[in-house]
């Protein structure tokens, strides 16, 4: 599994995504969204194009779908603020990895896409406070 990292810097001036939300999810929610951001902020730096973001169905949701021009590429982002409970790529189970296998079917079928190649990539955000986000990119992770 190929692995690259990059440091990457919030966006100035940019309103804050969830902001005005109350409640003990609204912090993790607009984690996520930053992670996400920052994902494909470097997914699109690597050449990928987004087809994507975000497609849910009942069983879950495809965090990214892109393509490097030769293959499919479904990317699941995973973003903490530390590594208290382990490291952000840590947390793609393999139910997590058989769920993601089986939408990527179904938004295969739906897009009635033909590829030669499918590959499931993870994009791992670590946002610790007081320090630059940190990207690393598993290429081919499961």
């Amino acid at each position: 599994m190929a692995r690259s990292d990059v440091g990457g810097r919030p966006e100035a001036g940019k309103a804050q995504p969830g902001a005005g939300r109350a409640g003990p999810g609204a912090a993790k929610d607009e984690l996520g969204r930053e992670g996400e951001r920052l994902a494909v902020e470097h997914l699109v730096a690597r050449g990928l194009v987004v087809l994507a973001r975000n497609w849910r169905r009942r069983e879950g949701e495809l965090d990214v779908v892109a393509t490097d021009g030769h293959s499919l590429v479904v990317c699941e982002v995973k973003t903490r603020s530390g590594v208290g409970y382990g490291l952000p790529v840590e947390a793609v189970t393999r139910a997590k990895a058989a769920r993601i296998r089986r939408l990527a079917h179904q938004w295969l079928a739906e897009s009635r896409a033909r590829w030669v190649e499918v590959r499931f990539d993870v994009v791992a955000v670590l946002l610790v406070p007081g320090h630059e986000p940190r990207v690393e990119h598993y290429e081919g992770a499961f």
